[in-house]
């Protein structure tokens, strides 16, 4: 006879994990030992942006190309999704409901940061800074977590879109003589029309020319950089504060493009490592879904 806690301890049986973003979704079939198998991709799924039942349709979608032809076998889905926790909680039910009409294991719908946060670290105690069009430190200790930056366009410091809106303003000083010379001046000609359309992509997508520029020994792209990784030290360091994370060694995962930046990264190392040496950073190898596929898995041991 076949046990009442057979899901919990079976070594048969697959998980799906699934990190949703502002321009894709993404979803990965795994077995038990978190040995991704299949991987399937479909159209943006953040709430924010293409509203709630499309973000369910397309994690739906991303789902089905990475079903087993034994769905029963599927004994858990996490799917992180963006802003859900902190505008969209009472909306999550719609999305399980349309995810659940394909797979009847347990399904739960948490953060995209979380996801993140797990991609790099089997740790559930510390925090994951994410900088890319947008910025966020997030950080969790036991039932406790904090979030500092997050607020989109509007401020996200060191963000890329705020990288961007420095290169604006470093270029047009020039122009008009109020700031010293750089080669920011080049480029800013090119996308002057930034205002018409695609306005955060744009300006974010500036902060690559900025890096560029920087390596060529632009200082004023130098010292945009500089504070860049400043201000997301900053974000970081609020959060260590706010959670009591210092006494103990604790995971920092380092995720999203304006890291790549060698000076973005290497005053944000500075400034966390300053106050909080018993640090430890990580930067994943893997994509963020592993996250998913792992706290999937965690799901069905709970």
């Amino acid at each position: 006879m076949r046990s009442k806690n057979h899901s919990r301890t079976s070594t048969t049986g697959y998980v799906i994990g699934v990190d949703g973003g502002g321009t894709k979704t993404i979803a990965a079939l795994a077995n038990l030992q978190g040995k991704i198998l299949k991987m399937g991709k479909s159209g943006a799924s953040s709430p924010r942006n293409v509203g709630i039942e499309k973000t369910a349709r397309n994690v739906a979608k991303a789902v089905k190309k990475v079903l087993p032809k034994e769905r029963r076998k599927v004994l858990s889905i996490f799917v992180g999704l963006p802003a859900v926790q902190e505008e969209f909680e009472s909306k999550v039910m719609e999305i399980k409901k349309i995810i659940s009409r394909q797979v009847k294991g347990k399904l739960a719908v948490g953060s995209d940061q979380l996801v993140a946060f797990r991609s790099g670290t089997d740790s559930k105690d510390g925090i994951v800074l994410i900088a890319g069009t947008g910025c966020v430190a997030h950080g969790w200790k036991g039932k406790k977590e904090h979030k500092s930056s997050g607020w989109g366009w509007l401020a996200d410091e060191g963000s890329g879109f705020w990288i961007g809106q420095r290169v604006f303003q470093a270029a047009f000083r020039d122009f008009d003589g109020r700031g010293p010379k750089t080669s920011l001046k080049v480029p800013i000609k090119k996308i002057y029309a930034i205002y018409a359309q695609n306005f955060v992509k744009e300006v974010s997508s500036l902060s690559i020319i900025c890096d560029q520029r920087a390596r060529k020994g632009d200082k004023v792209s130098k010292l945009i950089l500089t504070e860049a990784g400043r201000e997301l030290a900053e974000s970081v360091k609020t959060v260590v504060k706010k959670l009591n994370l210092a006494k103990n060694a604790f995971p920092l995962v380092l995720i999203g493009s304006v890291l790549k930046s060698k000076i973005v990264l290497e005053q944000l190392k500075r400034g966390v490592k300053k106050y909080y040496p018993k640090v430890q950073f990580v930067q994943p190898e893997k994509e963020p879904v592993t996250g998913a596929v792992k706290l999937a898995i965690e799901q069905i041991r709970s």
